[in-house]
């Protein structure tokens, strides 16, 4: 990264001009419950608002209901003539439980009465003049309210025209019907779902809708116009505040900033007087503030990008405003949402075979056509926001509206994201909305000197086991965040979905640490949900599919929380998938067991235990098995035989030709049986052969213990694709083996077909058949047994053809079968299918056979 020489810009405009003389931005009063909003002059809202507390006060583990109140105008404010209307606005306050019915009814009667819903719809239409009009400035900002810059101006206009708009709440009493186990929990359910109709309407009456709430980037942060650049932050605690960075020499009396009685701070800099912009595109640049812990300087709360100079230990926020010619111009369309989702989960910086960081355009350009060619339709980039600490994983965020530096520019995540779409792939971003790094000198913690600013404060705030930040999802200010933060990386860099992490954290109190979830339904709706947080993620669902149709969402929650997958409207919390993490659990499981341990019956039941009309996204492992400390499921079947008999002019060994042929089959009957979409972490498509270490120093513990580390190095932290394309290796026939897999679920979707039926798992003959759509799936996991003339069951008759075997010599196996033989099916029930056919299961195999000439099936036995 080349910066901008230091300097004091010319001429020198004094501070006095650049404080504005009064600041109509309304932010959070209070650093624990809060409500902002604007107001355009030409519309008035009702003085009657609904307040919502769901969480009690820092040391509370419930949620709880209690007396709302009346808003009232400032008597200085009420009679006042001013062109802006300022409404103090609610504190987010608890509901006293014997109101709840008449709340909930009221708010019912606001959404169910068709002239309300057609008013909510058309309010759709007047939200361009609310966002345009969001400020009353002084002189030196009027052209501002036109546009924060021509690109978004344009960005804005089309976005207003477009016809995907945020439909209203529903009734949330279809989660019922779906789920009569519910029943006996309706009061929690019912108040949480009154809870997110009541946010949503606040946001409505107060915000002018989702759609206006979440362009918080175009106020906060840095935003420039003809004239030229306005700075504003959130941070209440804040006594003074200064803006600094390169542009004034640093100098924290240059640029001194104004705050207004919500905590927002604001300055203004004009253009230079050769109209260039006061701050120069590359320019390193910080908030200095006067806070309750001393003076202290941070990067902006919503900085774009953020950099971590040679030889620094801190970052820089980066002032990022490149030339036209150096922006990036998207040019492909994004794809549609595909019926089956396979996902290559990737992490950029350790994509390279080379130990080093790779870059957004090496993985581009290297990474992106091998993803297409292994067959997957979308990849999911972890570690997108920035994080000063790279070991964390990019779990440990330090800058929510930053791309990781450490991989390249904005623009070249861009370039990315836009080549992917190319090759007709979705890129979903792994986003981190449950917790933040406690990282005090680049992050959010402690940002204006208070422990209650973004996150709840004392305990409630602080994840022990993460040693993270959880964010105060009660808060209005951290709701508009974080709304903003999902819309920016959609609208902004063309992302088609996100993989959210961590969710499970969210959702309980406890976090779920510490805590087995055995299924119970009393675990789920309880003092131990945070009704806030749940809220939170209904409303960023609400706005994902609202505005970006074609996006997909998909939570990390182990709990298997109920109507976690359940769209908004009918009660449910939104996400369109779950991702299925006991199966990768069960198969570690597994694997510390001999093989006459397994039952059949057990895995199949860990593959199909997922709630009804939910939808899961299923892998044998991903990152997390990966990592030191765990193995991947190649390591734990062939250990360290992986370093010697590999190459195929060396004789394999038992061990070997085991973890091969289970490699595969895992990989098959995950897919096959384990969700409506599949996830696979790079590299592991192909067994690779080492864990991931990344570069660290030897950690030196208050008690004067040390923990090595690795000397900084990054050989454990990169992915060896050498070897997975190697045709003298091993591996070369399960990557082979994995691509053919993914192909065949392209050609026919077997993952959502309706069709499926397990038949058989004999935990004598250790074999496992099923069916999916036109497909019969035939699993032998025997170490030594071998079936000829085996009869499987089956419901369309016909000929039958081999269409994929994991003893396939191309994918490592030993060629026993033939796959010139076709398989035709007699009438007879068998297995409780109406027909059969004969086919040889060779020992640790999996055959799939396809229908070659469909015909309609018989019905069902009665």
């Amino acid at each position: 990264m080349v910066y901008a020489i230091s300097g004091i810009r010319f001429p020198v405009v004094p501070s006095s001009l650049h404080k504005p003389s009064q600041s109509s931005f309304h932010g959070d009063r209070s650093t624990t419950s809060s409500l902002s909003f604007f107001l355009n002059r030409n519309y008035s809202f009702s003085l009657k608002t609904l307040s919502v507390k769901v969480s009690g006060d820092s040391d509370s583990t419930s949620s709880t209901i209690a007396e709302y109140d009346k808003v009232l105008i400032p008597e200085d404010q009420e009679n006042s003539s001013s062109s802006t209307d300022q409404l103090e606005t609610p504190d987010i306050t608890s509901e006293d439980p014997e109101n709840l019915d008449d709340l909930i009814l009221e708010d019912e009667n606001k959404y169910n009465d068709d002239e309300a819903a057609s008013s909510y719809v058309e309010d759709e239409d007047v939200q361009g003049s609310i966002v345009s009009s969001l400020v009353e400035v002084d002189t030196h900002t009027q052209a501002e309210t036109t546009s924060v810059s021509v690109d978004r101006k344009l960005k804005i206009e089309s976005d207003e025209v477009k016809p995907n708009i945020i439909p209203p709440p529903g009734t949330g009493k279809k989660i019922y019907e779906i789920d009569p186990f519910l029943q006996p929990h309706r009061e929690h359910l019912d108040f949480r779902y009154a809870q997110y109709k009541r946010v949503r309407a606040e946001i409505d009456k107060y915000e002018g809708g989702l759609d206006a709430f979440s362009r918080g980037y175009e106020k906060f942060g840095f935003t420039r116009s003809a004239t030229g650049i306005t700075y504003r932050e959130w941070a209440p605690g804040a006594k003074t505040a200064a803006l600094i960075g390169d542009f004034n020499g640093w100098n924290p009396n240059v640029d001194e900033m104004v705050q207004n009685e919500f905590g927002v701070w604001e300055i203004f800099l004009p253009n230079n007087v050769d109209g260039s912009p006061a701050i120069p595109h590359g320019s390193r640049v910080k908030i200095r503030m006067t806070t309750p812990s001393g003076i202290k300087d941070s990067i902006p709360a919503w900085i774009k990008f953020s950099v971590q100079a040679p030889g620094e230990i801190p970052y820089n926020g980066i002032y990022y405003d490149p030339p036209e010619e150096e922006q990036h111009v998207f040019k492909y369309s994004q794809p549609k949402r595909p019926k089956s989702l396979r996902i290559y989960e990737s992490h950029v910086g350790m994509s390279s075979p080379e130990p080093k960081i790779n870059t957004y355009a090496n993985f581009r350009d290297d990474v992106l056509p091998r993803i297409k060619r292994l067959g997957y339709n979308a990849v999911q980039i972890m570690a997108i926001q920035e994080h000063s600490y790279y070991a964390s994983f990019g779990y440990h965020v330090t800058n929510f509206f930053a791309p990781s530096s450490r991989f390249g520019t904005p623009d070249e995540l861009k370039s990315l994201i836009d080549r992917a779409h190319e090759l007709g792939l979705l890129v979903l971003m792994d986003i981190v909305h449950s917790h933040a790094s406690s990282n005090t000198l680049d992050g959010l913690n402690l940002f204006d000197g208070t422990d209650g600013h973004y996150f709840h404060p004392g305990s409630r705030g602080y994840h022990w086991m993460w040693d993270s930040r959880l964010f105060n999802y009660g808060s209005w200010e951290v709701l508009r965040y974080l709304l903003s933060n999902a819309r920016w990386w959609l609208d902004e860099y063309k992302f088609d979905g996100f993989r959210f992490d961590g969710v499970t954290s969210m959702m309980y109190t406890h976090h779920g640490l510490e805590v087995t979830f055995t299924g119970n339904y009393n675990e789920y709706f309880g003092f131990a949900t945070d009704v806030d947080a749940v809220v939170y993620l209904m409303l960023v669902n609400d706005l994902i599919h609202g505005l970006f149709p074609e996006a997909v969402t998909i939570g990390e929650d182990v709990s298997g929380m109920p109507a976690f997958c359940i769209p908004t409207q009918d009660g449910g919390i939104g996400f369109d998938y779950r991702l299925h993490m006991a199966i990768a659990d069960k198969w570690i499981e597994l694997l510390k067991k001999q093989d006459e341990d397994w039952r059949m019956g057990d895995i199949i039941h860990t593959l199909t235990n997922r709630r009804w009309q939910e939808k899961c996204v299923a892998y044998a492992e991903s990152h997390d098995q990966a990592l030191v400390g765990d193995k991947t499921i190649a390591f734990w079947l062939m250990d360290k035989d992986m370093y010697e008999f590999m190459a195929l002019d060396r004789p394999s060994t038992p061990l070997i030709d085991r973890g091969i042929a289970l490699h595969k089959m895992i990989r098959l009957i995950t897919m096959g049986l384990g969700g409506e979409g599949y996830l696979n972490f790079m590299g592991n498509e192909f067994g690779h052969p080492e864990w991931i270490d990344f570069p660290r120093g030897d950690q030196h513990l208050p008690n004067g213990s040390v923990i090595p580390g690795n000397n900084n190095s990054y050989d454990k932290c990169r992915r060896r694709f050498d070897l997975g394309d190697a045709k003298y290796l091993r591996y070369r026939g399960m990557q082979e083996f994995d691509q053919a897999m993914q192909h065949l679920e392209e050609s026919v979707n077997f993952m959502t077909s309706e069709q499926q039926y397990i038949s058989r798992k004999d935990e004598g003959d250790r074999v496992i058949v099923f069916e999916r759509g036109n497909l019969v799936f035939v699993f032998n996991f025997h170490w030594t047994n071998s079936y000829s003339d085996y009869r499987i069951g089956c419901l369309y008759p016909g000929k039958y053809k081999i269409v994929l075997d994991s003893d396939d010599a191309k994918f490592g196996g030993f060629n026993r079968l033939d796959h010139t033989a076709e398989y035709f099916t007699s009438d007879g029930w068998y297995d409780d299918r109406p027909r059969s056919f004969l086919v040889y299961a060779p020992c640790r195999t999996a055959v799939v056979y396809a229908l070659a000439d469909k015909v309609e099936p018989v019905p069902a036995k009665p």
